[in-house]
């Protein structure tokens, strides 16, 4: 017996497939919401942001670098709690004791740790952030926002708990 097939089998197939697709692209949706993507941080702002406007960071950092010099200075990062210590100077070594500086400390991977300081101690030149606590050993990003007058400029660093090398990026 050789039966032959009606043909109707085809539109069901086509509307399966449809059904499927759109499944999968509700379920991308749902899956994508409940990750845990965390925002950028480099400019403590969305990287879109930073994006859009990497060339008046740029800019700004150049004008900034040409009249002052920021280093970092602390001894080093403890687990135990740590004073975080900036030294700003201008270009003939005076100390510079009006700036504004907003410190963002956070762990690479996760926003979970993260702390934010707006009020550091001054003396001569010296911005000292205290009672910074590090819940976990390793690698921890310490940026800082500086501001003096019209001039800005983004300080980012890495910093460890286990040795006292930093890195700039």
């Amino acid at each position: 017996m050789n039966k032959k097939s009606s043909g109707r089998i085809w539109p069901y197939a086509i509307g399966a497939a449809i059904t499927m697709v759109f499944g999968f692209c509700v379920a991308t949706v749902v899956v994508t919401q409940k990750a845990n993507i965390q925002p950028s941080d480099v400019y403590m702002t969305y990287y879109q942001d930073a994006d859009a406007n990497a060339n008046g960071l740029i800019e700004a950092r150049i004008a900034f670098n040409k009249k002052y010099t920021l280093s970092y200075i602390s001894n080093g990062l403890s687990e135990n709690g740590s004073n975080i210590v900036y030294k700003i100077s201008d270009k003939a070594g005076n100390p510079i004791d009006n700036a504004k500086i907003k410190l963002a400390i956070s762990r690479p991977e996760t926003d979970e740790f993260s702390q934010t300081f707006e009020s550091p101690s001054v003396e001569n030149g010296l911005y000292t952030f205290q009672g910074a606590t590090f819940n976990k050993a390793g690698v921890w990003n310490l940026i800082a926002k500086v501001e003096i007058g019209e001039n800005s400029r983004y300080y980012n660093i890495k910093a460890d708990t286990r040795y006292k090398e930093v890195t700039e990026f």
